[in-house]
């Protein structure tokens, strides 16, 4: 079975407490359900059409485990707590 990996862009931070509230939350919430950080931050580079943003890769066993920690209740809270204080894109892909 391929592991799937969540990779979320932060087009814009509108309220640092808001996502720091989601991060307290948000990161157990992930490693219960399975996740690994494998990285984090800012670009070192960016190449082509590619956007300077705060970029996180995190890494399940399935598809299954990424979609069940994001509909979990833990990691709802931790969304709930973030209320539109930044404007995300988040992925979750398989890998190959």
């Amino acid at each position: 079975m391929p592991k799937a990996y969540w990779i979320s862009a932060y087009r814009a931070v509108k309220d640092p407490d808001k996502l720091a509230a989601y991060a307290k939350l948000a990161g157990p919430a992930i490693t219960e359900g399975g996740g690994r950080f494998l990285a984090r931050g800012v670009p070192a580079k960016v190449y082509e059409a590619g956007l300077a943003q705060r970029t996180v890769l995190i890494e399940f066993d399935s598809i299954e485990q990424a979609t069940a920690t994001h509909d979990s209740p833990a990691y709802q809270a931790a969304l709930a707590a973030l209320d539109d204080g930044a404007e995300r894109d988040l992925r979750v892909i398989e890998g190959v």
